[in-house]
């Protein structure tokens, strides 16, 4: 016994330090997103090829999300749809919407005064040309995002998990997985919501209530391993225990609804969320890649051979 009474806990005092060195009580679950988050982003391929054709960036993206809830990107990623033929003709035409392009024209007009003032005419975009380029470029991993993950997964201190909107490619298709959950990557996550098997996307509150459900329950039934005996999973997962990082505003703001924690993570500079990783978990995260931002190609690439 010490002057002030029993030792405390070892695992009290390493909660203090954690406390001390890195700010907030630190979360059990550090969420990720895939696509522009553990995986170079599509919207890269989408940027590359606004860039290409010479018309104001964010059109593609404007024209899908103006399309929601009931556009056929966000059925296809609810798993309403199946990736056929239909699909690419109805995505085609949520890309060709004259009255969006008016709209969004005028939109950036606005912030932009050296834009013509006459409407130019309507993109002409091939939908799954597209939709393949955006596919294919967002295979590789991302070189910062993916070593700092597999460093969270080598540490054994978080429940790791992905929530992330997905689409299913049917076989025959160049990316069909016949094991969707497997592979270098989804093989490292402990829990993994995707929107396509579950019928919800993001940013639909129901999808992030579902992650959390998951993410409890798989707490719960892991708490007595050894691994897990100090971290306090057998009193499950609450929603400010969950650490989310996700490369587009509103899901995070989505998430912040449901009282998750987030990290944005910026279009080809996710270095600057595995720093903030760092400071949070008190962990070296960080890979041997340069800290160098990925800047948009200017020349339109090869058409995708899917």
């Amino acid at each position: 016994m010490s002057d002030f009474g029993e030792e405390p806990p070892a695992d009290l005092i390493l909660e203090a330090i954690d406390g001390e060195l890195y700010g907030p009580k630190q979360p059990k679950v550090i969420l990720f997103d895939i696509g522009g988050v553990c995986v170079v982003s599509p919207f890269q391929a989408i940027l590359d090829h606004e860039l290409s054709l010479g018309i104001p960036p964010g059109w593609i993206n404007y024209s899908i999300s103006k399309s929601a809830p009931n556009g056929f990107w966000h059925r296809l990623e609810r798993g309403d749809i199946a990736m056929d033929a239909a699909f690419f003709q109805g995505f085609n035409g949520d890309l060709h919407q004259q009255t969006l392009w008016d709209a969004f024209y005028k939109r950036e007009k606005a912030k932009n005064p050296k834009l013509e003032d006459v409407t130019p005419p309507l993109p002409k975009l091939d939908g799954e040309w597209l939709f393949n380029e955006m596919m294919s470029s967002s295979t590789k991993h991302d070189p910062w995002m993916f070593p700092a993950l597999q460093a969270l997964k080598a540490n054994n201190k978080y429940i790791i998990g992905a929530l992330s909107n997905t689409v299913i490619f049917p076989p025959g298709h160049k990316l069909h997985q016949p094991d969707f959950f497997t592979g270098p990557l989804k093989g490292l996550f402990d829990v993994f919501v995707s929107s396509a098997h579950v019928g919800h996307r993001k940013p639909e509150p129901s999808i992030y209530q579902l992650a959390a459900k998951r993410l409890d329950e798989f707490a719960k039934s892991n708490a007595s391993s050894p691994r897990n005996r100090s971290l306090g999973w057998e009193s499950g997962v609450q929603p400010t225990e969950i650490l989310f990082l996700d490369d587009i505003g509103e899901n995070l703001k989505a998430a912040k609804n449901e009282g998750f924690h987030t990290i944005k993570v910026n279009l080809g500079r996710a270095y600057e969320a595995v720093d903030e990783l760092e400071k949070i978990t008190g962990l070296d995260l960080e890979g041997d890649h340069p800290k160098i931002p990925i800047k948009p190609r200017f020349t339109r690439g090869k058409a995708s051979k899917i």
